[in-house]
Formats: C-alpha cells, structure tokens, sequence
C-alpha cells in the first residue's frame, strides 16, 4: 500500500470518525429535545384538567376541540378515569383509542420515548413527572402513543384518573429521517474527503516522488551530478529535498575525490614498479653485465623499492585515517622531537643550514612522539625541496597561552597563489620547475595535516611570498607537566 494511498485513508477514517460522532451527538440532542417537548406539553396538559377536576369535579378541556393539530404539529387527546379504572370522558380528538388501565403506568413508568430511536445511550435527559403522575407508552395501529397519568385525589381518597395522550409517529417518522439525511452526508462527506485526501497527499508528496526518481535514475545512470528541484519550498519535503541535494553533492565530491586518488594513487605506484621490472628484465637477459653496471642496476631498485615502501606507507596511513583511526596521546617533549627530527634532516641536506630558535624548556604537549616526529620530518623536508642551496630553514618554538607554537620557515620562492587552496589535498604537487630537488607523491602535507587534526592542533600556512614560506602547527599544551624526553640517538 502507498504511503499516499495509505494517508487518504488516514484522512476518510478520521473523518468518518469525526462525523459519526458529531452526527451522534447532533442527532441525540435533535431526537430527545423533541421528544421531552412532547413530554412537557403532556404534563401541562394534565395538570390543566386535573386542577379542573379538582375545582369544579370536571375540566372545559374535554369539550375543547383539539382535532387539528397545533402550530407544532401536536395532536392531544385528553381522558379521565373514574376511581375504579373506567372511563368517564374522553375530548373530541380521541379518534377512538382503546381503553387502558390508568394505574399501569403509575406502578410501571415507562422510560423516555426517545431511547428506543438512539443508537446509543448519549444522554438521560428526562421531564420529571409529579409525585402522582407517571409516563407510559401505547402501540395502537403500529404507531406509539406517549401517555401521561395523573392520579387526582389525596393520600387517603382517590378522586380519578387524568390521562393526556399524544401521537408519535410523526416525530418517530422525522427522527428516521433525520437519522437517514445524517447517514448519506457522513458518506458524502468521507467521499469527498477520501478524494480531497488523495489529492492533498498526491501534492505534499510530490517532492518525495521527486526524491524517489532521482534516486533511481542515479542509482541506474550512476550520474551523481544530477539534483532534485526543490521549487524553493521551506516546509519539511523543502528542507528534505535541499538536504538530500547536499548529499548529493558530498557524495559526488567524495566520488571524484576517489577516482583521483585512485587515479594518482595508480600513477605514482606505476613509475617505480616500471622501474623496478626495466631494471630485472636487463639482468635476466644480460646475466654477463660488468660489476658497475649491476650495481648501478641494484641500486635503481633499491631506492625505487624504497620510495615505493614509503608510497605504500603514506597510502595506508591515509587509510587509517578515513577509516576513523586515533592517535594514543602522552605528554611529549615538542622540542626534544624537534631536535630529533632536525638531526635527521641534516643526513638528507647537507647543503642546507638548520636552526632551532626556542628558549631553554620542553615545551610539552600530548601528542604522539613517532608522528610528531614524523609531521617535523614532512615539514623540513618539504622546506628543503623548496629551499636554494646555501639557505636556511628555522625551526621556531613559543608558547602563548595554552597553545605551544611550532613554526618551521624556508627561504625559498613562495607558494603560487593558484596553488595555496590544494597544498593539503592528496597527490597534489606545485610546479616541479620550482623545486631544488625532485618532489614526492604528494602525500606528505595532507598526511601532516591528518596528524595536526588527531593532535586536536591545527597546521597552516602563515606566510608565503618570495623570502619564503612559514608552516605554523599551533598544539594545545599539556595539562600535566612532564619531563623532556630523552633524546633519541
């Protein structure tokens, strides 16, 4: 079953609901009042006659004709009993009802007409009867009569009886009618709001219905680029079809950036692995090849099985961390590490003069000592590659607050502005023309930036220009102060 179909329901059921019980209680009200009006008109008519009887030992009301029907519609018939039971006068609207026994109803009253039409018991409204009188109700010809009694006398000596009768079947009739009328508009009214309902659903769901064929047609054409019109809407479905738009766009930039480090990925472990199998095929077919040569050969291999180590490394390092992978985290002397690392990089530049600007203190923080070393050694290398021989790359330390400062500047020729918004994006490389020595994959900065981020420290660029580039790492100082770290040899 369709949500919309299901909604319409949903719609038809509560309105049927809605109006079967306004009908009930519509009707109720409707049926009883016309009926205790009835009930009413008895009772005063009774009264009447019997304070007649009482004054006088009979009424005027039974000589009056009340043949025609009031302004109402009421026909009343007027009756009096002799103590015994019999009848003595009847009004000239009698058309000829049966005797009855006056004293049934005083010892068995009958219950509001009114009950025996309602579905359901909504109400027990009801015309109080004298302490002497009571209702009751005839079946003559299949119409009911509604007849009051009153018992005329005193506690001791019964004088007679007063019985005022009134037909029902106009007022059974209209009640039938009534009951009818009400059932064919509950009907028409739920029709018409079954088909308001689909109309009204079918319109708030169109934007789902959107949703759901961009979906598949996605899903068929594998075509991320498309989008769903959301017709500027600020309702839910509006907010629904903007977000599932901005999916879209996430997924579509996620697939790009996938198939270009695939792409790049591909590249950058084709090279050495063509290397690597030019170099073995010359051996296998040159097995006599003089002993300079084949080392020459071996060393290709080497240092391409090297670069394709580190390659390997950078790409599951990356892995690690898009699949949610944290760093463990210990106070770490920051200037330890950094001393470490500059020792290392002096064996890769030794045309190059590195210094280390920082007051005498450990400057901890909590971080992780292998990558700290690690995002330094990425840093100084990346200054190296872009530094002219003869130069020098500082290594600067401060503390400002809570934060431990880390700043290591070239001397180089600067970032090119269209180069600066992809430096952090992986395989990206600047112009190779602008490097001292040949570049790497492109893996190194954003593998530091991933390191800065676990850290919960931040890496940027704080200057570029043509006296040269400043990385800064700002780090969040340890809260428990520890001890310098013993340097590592």
């Amino acid at each position: 079953m369709t949500l919309r179909l299901r909604l319409s329901l949903w719609y038809g059921t509560l309105c049927a609901l809605t109006l079967t019980a306004v009908g009930l209680v519509g009707y109720t009200a409707s049926v009883s009042e016309q009926f205790l009006a009835l009930d009413r008109i008895l009772v005063v008519s009774a009264r009447l006659v019997e304070s007649g009887m009482r004054t006088y030992g009979r009424s005027y009301a039974f000589e009056t004709d009340t043949t025609e029907q009031t302004k109402g519609g009421t026909v009343m018939v007027l009756r009096s009993y002799a103590p015994s039971g019999a009848l003595m006068y009847r009004s000239p609207s009698d058309p000829g009802l049966p005797e009855t026994r006056p004293q049934r109803p005083l010892s068995d009253p009958a219950p509001p007409a009114y009950l025996d039409l309602l579905p359901l018991p909504l109400t027990n409204a009801h015309v109080t009867p004298s302490a002497n009188g009571a209702f009751g109700t005839l079946m003559v010809d299949g119409q009911r009569w509604r007849r009051y009694v009153l018992q005329v006398g005193t506690a001791r000596k019964t004088m007679g009886y007063v019985e005022a009768l009134t037909p029902l079947g106009r007022v059974d009739q209209g009640a039938r009618d009534l009951a009818r009328l009400l059932i064919k508009l509950v009907v028409l009214s739920v029709l018409a709001v079954l088909l308001i309902g689909w109309w009204v659903a079918g319109s708030a769901l169109r934007p789902v219905d959107r949703l759901t064929r961009a979906a598949r047609a996605i899903a068929q054409s594998r075509d991320l680029g498309r989008r769903v019109r959301t017709g500027g809407a600020r309702d839910e479905l509006g907010r629904l079809a903007t977000t599932f738009n901005g999916m879209l766009e996430s997924l579509e930039t996620a697939w790009q950036s996938q198939q270009r480090f695939v792409g790049d990925a591909s590249h950058e472990l084709r090279a050495p692995l063509t290397v690597m199998r030019g170099n073995l095929e010359l051996l296998r077919r040159h097995p006599h090849l003089d002993a300079a040569e084949r080392e020459e050969m071996l060393s290709d291999i080497e240092r391409e099985t090297s670069r394709l180590t580190r390659l390997v490394e950078d790409l599951l390092l990356l892995a690690r961390s898009d699949a949610g992978v944290t760093l463990a985290c210990r106070p770490v002397s920051l200037r330890a590490v950094a001393q470490e690392a500059m020792r290392g990089a002096r064996l890769l530049a030794p045309a190059l003069r590195l210094a280390l600007h920082a007051d005498d203190r450990p400057y901890m923080v909590s971080g992780d000592h292998d990558r700290l070393k690690q995002l330094l050694l990425i840093l100084l290398d990346n200054a190296i590659k872009y530094s002219p021989e003869g130069s020098t790359v500082t290594v600067y330390l401060d503390q400002q607050g809570g934060e431990v400062l880390l700043s290591v500047q070239d001397q180089g020729s600067g970032i090119p502005p269209e180069a600066q918004p992809h430096i952090f994006e992986r395989f990206y490389r600047a112009d190779p023309a602008r490097q001292r020595e040949p570049g790497g994959a492109g893996l190194g900065l954003p593998i530091a930036q991933w390191i800065a981020s676990q850290l919960r420290g931040t890496l940027e660029v704080q200057h570029t220009g043509p006296d040269g580039t400043t990385f800064c790492l700002r780090l969040p100082a340890a809260d428990v102060p520890g001890q310098e770290e013993e340097q590592r040899a």
